[in-house]
């Protein structure tokens, strides 16, 4: 990576670390934007995956008191079985296909309560969660939206959600890091060392983004999360439909 590249990619990751601080998400789709500009899908995938390992990681760390430690291993759980499937189909994604699926999971945080009322909370959508977020992990490179949308509607109060999320958010980039392994290869040894050298970056913008969202209501976090991930979502659409065309 030139040293301009380099220094705009630690910018991008305080900056999305930041942000997904203090909504749970969204970061994570900017980031793994602009990976995609100068990498291959799967190489841009894994990259997004260590660095949002450390991102979430240490989010989940400086919230560990809230995190809810039974959803977090039912998601996980079925976050392997969506890996081993996938495994077994032999997947690969491209930049068009990664772009078209997360443009629609925006859709997804707009579905009315009064249609679906998935709540993590309930062993039996956690499960579900964890197989089409972990699905959509591998496939797309992240899951923000589908989780939040079995976390949006619980009782749990905005420092449960990010805390818990973040919590199953470092198993999930744990699981692609491991899919995508061979993608990892191809990187040289000083493209690595920028990538590693970002992540005190992460964990700085992941604290910074945690102190603002100690100052948030419950109400404007629920109200920005959804607003925020839908212009997003409708960025990449645009994209992968450009690309397809």
């Amino acid at each position: 990576m030139s040293v301009a590249i380099t220094l705009g990619l630690w910018a991008v990751v305080f900056v999305t670390s930041a942000l997904s601080g203090v909504f749970g998400m969204a970061g994570g789709l900017i980031l793994l934007w602009c990976l995609l500009l100068v990498l291959p899908a799967t190489s841009a995938i894994v990259v997004h995956g260590v660095i949002q390992l450390c991102a979430n990681g240490s989010r989940a760390w400086f919230s560990r008191h809230f995190i809810d430690w039974r959803i977090v291993a039912v998601i996980a759980s079925g976050g392997a079985l969506a890996a081993m499937t996938l495994a077994l189909i032999g997947y690969t994604p491209n930049t068009a296909i990664v772009s078209l699926l997360i443009g629609v999971m925006p859709i997804l945080v707009w579905i009315p309560k009064a249609w679906f009322r998935f709540d993590a909370a309930r062993p039996g959508h956690a499960l579900a969660c964890g197989v089409v977020a972990g699905g959509l992990t591998i496939a797309a490179g992240v899951s923000g939206p589908t989780i939040d949308l079995f976390f949006i509607r619980t009782h749990m109060d905005r420092r449960q959600v990010v805390a818990t999320k973040a919590a199953v958010q470092v198993i999930s980039h744990s699981i692609k890091i491991v899919f995508y392994w061979q993608a990892a290869l191809i990187l040289s040894v000083g493209q690595w060392s920028m990538v590693l050298l970002a992540v005190p970056f992460a964990i700085l913008g992941t604290r910074s983004g945690n102190a603002v969202l100690r100052r948030l209501t419950d109400a404007n976090f629920r109200y920005w999360t959804r607003w925020i991930v839908t212009a997003i979502g409708a960025f990449y659409f645009l994209q992968g439909l450009w690309m397809v065309v």
